[in-house]
C-alpha cells in the first residue's frame, strides 16, 4: 500500500489464504480487513469473566470456520498478518460501520492504534454489545484500518492559561 507521497506499508502474509487489506472504492478512507480464524484458537473474555478461554473456530455449517460471541463477549480476531507501517503514521483501527450497526458488534477502544514499530500479528479487538450471539466467519470484512500520519512533539512543564472563553471542564462546550 502507498499514498501520493510514496509512503508504504509492507504487508506480510502469515497464511496462504490472507488479502492484503483494500479499500471498497477510490473514496473510502478505510481499508478492509478480515478474519482469519484457521491458525490457532482464538482469545475470547466471556461476559463478565476476567478469564480468557482459547477457542478453535468451528464449522459455520457451510465448511467456512466460524466463532460465536455470546452477549459481552471481547475476542481478539486474528487477522493473518503482520504489517510495517511508514515512520510517522499509525493505524488506527475502526469497525465497519455495517457491522455495527447491523450486528452490533463495536471495537472497544476504537480507534485501536497500531504503531509503526509493531511487528506482530494485527488483532482486531471486538465486543459484543447486541442482546443475542454473533457468528464471526473466517474471511469476513471485520473492521477497517485507516492509516493516519502523525507529528511528534516534546512535552515541557510550565503554565497553561486559559486561552478562549471555555470553562467548566468536560461537556463545557455544549451550550444550548
Amino acid at each position: 500500500m502507498s499514498d501520493a507521497d510514496g509512503a508504504c506499508v509492507i504487508f506480510e502474509k502469515l497464511a496462504k489464504d490472507v488479502r492484503v487489506p483494500a479499500r471498497a472504492t477510490k473514496q473510502s478512507a478505510g481499508y478492509d480487513i478480515r478474519a482469519h480464524l484457521t491458525c490457532g484458537p482464538i482469545r475470547i473474555h466471556r461476559g463478565g469473566n476476567r478469564d480468557t478461554v482459547s477457542v478453535t473456530a468451528i464449522s459455520a455449517g457451510n465448511g467456512t470456520p466460524a466463532i460465536v460471541l455470546e452477549p459481552g463477549d471481547r475476542a481478539l480476531v486474528p487477522t493473518g498478518f503482520r504489517a510495517r507501517l511508514p515512520d510517522g503514521y499509525e493505524a488506527q483501527i475502526r469497525m465497519r460501520s455495517s457491522v455495527a450497526w447491523k450486528r452490533g458488534l463495536t471495537v472497544p477502544n476504537a480507534p485501536g492504534t497500531v504503531d509503526a514499530d509493531y511487528a506482530d500479528e494485527w488483532f482486531v479487538l471486538v465486543l459484543n454489545s447486541a442482546p443475542h450471539s454473533i457468528r464471526i466467519e473466517h474471511g469476513e470484512r471485520i473492521a477497517q484500518v485507516v492509516l493516519h500520519r502523525y507529528r511528534v512533539a516534546r512535552w515541557e512543564e510550565g503554565p497553561v492559561s486559559i486561552s478562549t472563553d471555555r470553562a467548566g471542564g468536560l461537556g463545557s462546550t455544549g451550550k444550548r
